[in-house]
């Protein structure tokens, strides 16, 4: 005899009923007549849950597995007066429910149902029913099978989120931020509504990397992206992009001026002081936005459109916000346009350089020139630098322009030492340039090829330039100066070179603008200034090069105040090197 239990009326396992039951629900499944035992525990031990009620909804067989995950014992199930009751409300009436529907249809019928099991955890339940229509077509009960698929739909669940969300600050990742970015667009065109789209990028995030590591980095970004968090509302998105790249989707906006307080809110909450294992950091952050729909425009779109302001915001100081505009989009099409058309024209061989001459004032004699550089467009003609030089300013193709002047400079002096024609040529080099890595590499190879082309090279770099980082283009200056190669200050007199400063470039010319050149007979002030570069390229033993010779009464103003060298288009202007040759011939000797 089995304890009873409470609650329950009590059954004997061993009576000739319970026997005579399985037999009737054994008899009730397709069984091989010779096999019953066999059948039964296959049943038994099968992974999937199986049971059979009977039409008034009394369990008639289960198998042990849905016993053993219920923690319900057999005899609970047997002796119920209906197998429902012992389910918790919710999931009995589901159950009734689903075989009153099973009962109902001719076909098999699925449902799914989450049940607690003994583990403590709840599982979802994929069941599925069919009925039993004896001889007569009379209901005799059902039978169900079910399947536990919570593992599956779990790790489905995980790989959604690893395939949505960003692994390091849970946010958004790229294919997520697609999808609601689409969802809200439609959303503001369908209500008329106003939402903003972000980028954020943080400024000095590589110095962190590379003074404290990637672990350190991953703690930043993870607090970075808590403090966006708190400046937003709940239904915005902060999603990641990788790295230091974020983008924020302001949604529901009435006006412009509530997106311009989440910037103010998120500028002021990132530059705030992060402690990292008691270090102190300390990040900005450049933002550009895309309005819709001031900015009307697809998903894709406004995304570009918000990164192109990001890197203007950038450009222009960090640490503060930049709406896009139609003008500046243009602006930087034409931008990029003009930088291929430029690295095309390098592989075309559609550069040149022309040559300016440079005199000796006193004796009028041919003593240098200035390489200039030229583009020869196929459809817009020949192009002075002002108008292409600036595009390329601070890029790698501004190196490859150099680069290429450098050569062609270099070749044709040699070609001038072949034909006996020896002047100094200076060229102009950017301090980016100059600084770019493999400079003095290159000049070295050059060096190496055993002419003394190298010793008659000038290179000009602006005074500007070079004061932004005396110490690092001093450096280069001296590294540059062992293989011969003459160094000038172009535009001198522009800037604010103290004498210290000058002292510490080993630079053996000084060229005197041509603003102070152009307008010294009338300012008192530009005569003094061009008298006073005079007297300081004197002081230092240095040679003096005056820019902007127009005139006649520019090149006697010059001589008499004890100028060396004059150039101009008053002397002449910038000419191919075949025209070089033949206008010094024209010259007195």
């Amino acid at each position: 005899m089995n304890t009873p239990t409470p609650g329950l009326p009590a059954i004997d396992l061993n009576l000739p009923e319970r026997k005579k039951a399985e037999r009737e629900a054994l008899r009730l499944l397709p069984v091989p007549e010779d096999q019953p035992a066999i059948f039964q525990a296959i049943l038994d031990h099968a992974p999937l849950a199986i049971w059979m009620v009977d039409a008034q909804g009394r369990m008639r067989f289960v198998s042990r597995s849905l016993c053993d995950a219920t923690g319900i014992a057999e005899d609970r199930f047997l002796a119920a007066a209906h197998y429902t009751d012992l389910l918790p409300a919710a999931v009995a009436a589901a159950c009734r429910q689903a075989d009153l529907e099973c009962l109902a249809q001719a076909a098999l019928h699925h449902a799914q149902t989450w049940l607690n099991f003994v583990d403590g955890h709840a599982h979802l339940l994929e069941i599925t029913r069919v009925g039993l229509r004896d001889q007569e077509g009379g209901v005799r009960g059902i039978i169900g099978l079910a399947t536990d698929v919570t593992e599956p739909i779990e790790h489905e669940k995980q790989l959604e989120h690893i395939a949505h969300y960003d692994a390091l600050t849970g946010m958004p990742n790229r294919a997520l931020l697609a999808d609601r970015l689409s969802q809200a667009l439609a959303r503001a065109k369908r209500d008329r509504g106003l939402l903003a789209v972000c980028h954020l990028d943080l400024d000095g995030f590589k110095a962190v990397i590379d003074g404290c590591g990637h672990a350190v980095g991953d703690r930043v970004l993870v607090e970075v992206t808590r403090r966006i968090k708190e400046t937003v509302r709940a239904d915005d998105t902060v999603a990641r992009l990788g790295g230091d790249e974020f983008v924020v989707l302001l949604v529901g906006l009435e006006v412009t001026e509530e997106c311009v307080g989440s910037l103010h809110r998120m500028l002021e909450s990132i530059q705030q002081p992060i402690a990292v294992d008691g270090t102190m950091l300390q990040l900005s952050a450049s933002i550009g936005v895309a309005l819709y729909p001031a900015d009307e425009q697809d998903a894709e779109t406004l995304l570009r459109h918000a990164h192109q302001a990001m890197c203007l915001a950038k450009q222009w100081g960090r640490n503060r916000y930049h709406l896009f505009d139609a003008a500046s989009d243009l602006r930087a099409r034409s931008h990029h346009e003009l930088l291929q058309q430029i690295r095309h024209g390098l592989g075309r061989g559609e550069f040149e350089l022309h040559y300016q001459p440079k005199l000796e004032l006193r004796t009028r004699r041919l003593v240098g020139a200035e390489a200039l550089i030229r583009w020869n467009h196929p459809q817009r003609g020949q192009l002075l630098p002002a108008d292409f030089m600036r595009t390329a300013e601070n890029t790698e193709l501004e190196v490859e322009l150099g680069d290429w002047v450098v050569a062609a400079a270099v070749e044709q002096l040699r070609q001038w030492q072949q034909a006996g024609f020896e002047i100094q040529l200076s060229i102009n080099i950017s301090a980016y340039h100059l600084q770019s890595p493999g400079f003095v590499d290159k000049l070295a190879a050059c060096a190496r090829q055993g002419d003394t082309c190298l010793q008659r090279l000038q290179i000009e770099v602006l005074e500007t330039a070079a004061l932004e980082d005396i110490a690092a283009i001093g450096a280069l200056i001296k590294a540059c100066r062992q293989f011969g190669v003459g160094f000038a200050l172009d535009d001198f007199g522009t800037g604010y070179t103290s004498i210290t400063y000058l002292s510490k470039l080993d630079v053996d010319t000084l060229k005197i603008d041509q603003s102070f050149v152009r307008d010294m007979q009338q300012s008192r002030a530009d005569h003094a200034i061009v008298q006073g570069i005079i007297a300081l390229a004197r002081a230092f033993e240095m040679h003096i090069v005056a820019e902007g010779v127009e005139t006649e009464t520019h090149y006697q103003a010059l001589l008499q105040m004890g100028c060396e060298v004059g150039q101009g288009n008053g002397i002449a202007p910038p000419m191919p090197a075949a025209e070089l040759v033949a206008w010094r011939g024209l010259q007195p000797a």
